[in-house]
């Protein structure tokens, strides 16, 4: 008896974690914004003013004793293709790019309000101007699109999620307890949070073809921005379980867009790339 009565404690477990995961998706997939240009509907639980706020925090917290590399060749050049790409973002952000000297590190962000970081590491893969602008316009895209605030506002809704589930299982055995919590953890991290991270980065890959065609860079360096990446190797997650995607799938998937955003931003009058 004592069995049965665990096997149906599970079941409804089992039952409202499904639910719960389905209300998360739902409140995530009702929105309230949009994202320039796809026009998929987002969900924003936090002003833009907090969002900028919460940027300009986490910048100067990040850069915290980094070295900082001005007045040199690579540092001018940071600021001269970011000021290209800000200038046809149509954002009116107090834009900052800072260049953190360091060789070992191959990143690149641009947080809430603008504030772009490159590390020199990224440069050995950039090699140029055009690489450069790849990736500052891919980075400039996640701002434009507001993913910071979606994220946060993501990890609200699942987090609440959670606490709900928690508290309903305080009285539950231990046997079912754990197992169950771990159970809704990586459901929702794997249902819901990657795929849009994985969704963020194709929508920033897309804005930051549109800026480097304004901008007058060449996009089809995008693509081997990316295969240059993937010449490098090295050991990955399965990309189900990547926020990113693998670099060669992403250099495909990029060359495959390329032909309609020149297409369009012919159409509107966009800049040539050269």
């Amino acid at each position: 008896m004592a069995a049965c009565c665990r096997s149906r404690r599970a079941r409804r477990v089992v039952s409202g974690l499904a639910g719960l995961v389905a209300a998360a998706t739902f409140a995530v997939a009702i929105g309230c914004g949009s994202v320039p240009y796809s026009e998929r509907s987002q969900l924003r639980l936090i002003s833009e003013s907090d969002e900028l706020r919460m940027g300009l925090q986490a910048y100067g917290a990040i850069l915290k004793g980094k070295p900082i590399e001005t007045g040199t060749a690579r540092a001018q050049m940071i600021e001269r293709v970011g000021r290209r790409l800000a200038a046809v973002s149509g954002k009116t952000y107090t834009w900052e790019f800072k260049l953190v000297h360091d060789d070992d590190t191959l990143n690149a962000f641009c947080l809430p309000g603008g504030k772009i970081a490159i590390y020199t590491g990224i440069l050995k893969v950039t090699q140029n101007e055009h690489g450069l602008a790849a990736v500052m316009g891919h980075e400039i895209a996640h701002a434009m699109a507001r993913h910071g605030a979606e994220r946060v506002s993501q990890q609200m809704v699942t987090q609440g999620a959670l606490e709900v589930i928690g508290r309903a299982l305080g009285g539950a055995e231990p046997g079912i307890q754990g197992p169950a919590m771990a159970a809704l953890g990586l459901g929702t991290e794997v249902g819901i949070l990657l795929p849009y991270s994985r969704l963020h980065e194709d929508e920033a890959d897309a804005i930051g073809l549109r800026l480097m065609v304004r901008a007058g860079f060449n996009p089809h360096e995008a693509v081997r921005l990316w295969e240059r990446m993937a010449a490098r190797g090295g050991a990955r997650e399965p990309e189900m379980l990547s926020t990113h995607p693998e670099p060669q799938a992403r250099a495909e998937r990029i060359a495959r867009l390329i032909p309609r955003v020149l297409a369009e931003e012919r159409r509107a009058g966009g800049s040539r790339p050269r």
